[in-house]
């Protein structure tokens, strides 16, 4: 970070914290109970795939302050936007969404901010032994947050929060608090998650990195007989991956599906200018025919969306999948029917899969 002196700069942003998404609240962490603001813009955002660690860089310019002051001067915030979410599975298009709905112009995207990883991870651990925060501290947490993320620019309309697909599983905690709140819920049937998942460079290491979050979340939600992380092919893992985000998906849905929608990414990529037309009517977002006829022929239809230097297309993803499809078939096989199994010997657990089927 640029040399500033400390007291001076938390100061600034300390005070401008309430009044504009300049100040941009990247992280906290609960055992120092202090939480780190950094100076940010509208072209930051907008460029920005991950606002994790990853948008940091030497010259930023950001200062740590006490979570209890941070919660206190959240209620300075004033003309909140309306709070709209992307809520995902893993690798369905929710990048692409968000880039999409860039487009229309009144919209402040947040993509994948780390404190959702983190308020998710404080939730899992509330009413432990471990857990540094009380209930009543962690609701005054995420209604601190839940303000900042309504700050928006003379434009703004309402803000788009693009989550981390694991961070699913805080949906039902969020709408709970925010009644007004709209969401979209993206996913995939079962074989084409295998087959995307699989088709990955990085996928051993991706499926190795969350799964004792996700099997920990199976646990949870109710399922019963789990298999020790060890004993699974690579294909199961990605079939239990897929139950974990999908059952978080349900969850979600049968507490808060009046204003949760879910959006098919197969579905959306055979017609995008209707499904963005939905859910552009789903956030009350105004949008014209004119958007509506030129959203098809977008440019972030052309490009990987987390990464927009590199080339990718409906097209080339269709290539990819039956690529995987060819090269996986025994990890694919192995995971449809290590989900028929289980959900036959755990009666939630087929209804979810049913249900998603």
């Amino acid at each position: 970070m640029a040399q500033e002196r400390p007291d001076q700069l938390a100061t600034d942003l300390f005070r401008r914290l309430p009044l504009t998404p300049d100040v941009h609240f990247a992280k906290f962490e609960l055992v120092r109970d202090a939480a780190l603001l950094i100076d940010f813009n509208q072209d930051a955002y907008r460029a920005a795939s991950f606002l994790d660690d990853r948008i940091q860089t030497p010259a930023t310019r950001g200062a740590w302050v006490r979570i209890p002051s941070l919660i206190q001067q959240s209620s300075k915030v004033r003309d909140e936007r309306p709070l709209k979410f992307i809520f995902h599975t893993g690798h369905v298009g929710s990048t692409l969404v968000s880039r999409l709905l860039d487009d229309i112009g009144t919209v402040l995207s947040l993509r994948e901010p780390l404190i959702l990883r983190q308020l998710a991870n404080a939730h899992d651990a509330l009413s432990t032994v471990s857990s540094w925060l009380s209930e009543a501290q962690f609701d005054e947490l995420l209604e601190s947050i839940l303000r900042y993320w309504g700050r928006g620019y003379p434009a703004t309309r309402a803000t788009v929060v693009k989550a981390t697909s694991a961070t699913g599983r805080l949906a039902p905690a969020i709408f709970a608090k925010r009644g007004g709140a709209r969401g979209i819920y993206m996913n995939l049937r079962a074989e084409p998650y295998l087959a995307t998942l699989l088709g990955g460079q990085n996928s051993h290491v991706d499926l190795r990195g969350h799964g004792v979050e996700r099997i920990k979340r199976l646990q949870a939600l109710g399922a019963g007989a789990l298999p020790a992380l060890h004993t699974l092919s690579l294909g199961e893992l990605a079939a239990m991956s897929w139950l974990a985000e999908t059952w978080s998906q349900r969850k979600a849905l049968d507490l808060h599906g009046d204003r949760i929608v879910a959006v098919d990414f197969d579905a959306f990529l055979a017609d995008v200018p209707g499904a963005m037309a939905h859910i552009a009517r789903h956030f009350g977002l105004p949008v014209d025919a004119q958007f509506l006829s030129a959203i098809g022929r977008s440019p972030a239809l052309t490009r990987y969306s987390k990464a927009p230097e590199h080339e990718y297309s409906p097209a080339l993803r269709a290539q990819i999948i039956a690529e995987s499809r060819e090269r996986n078939k025994d990890d694919i096989r192995k995971g449809m029917a290590w989900l028929e199994r289980f959900g036959k010997e755990n009666p939630a657990a087929g209804a979810v899969i049913a249900a998603a089927y």
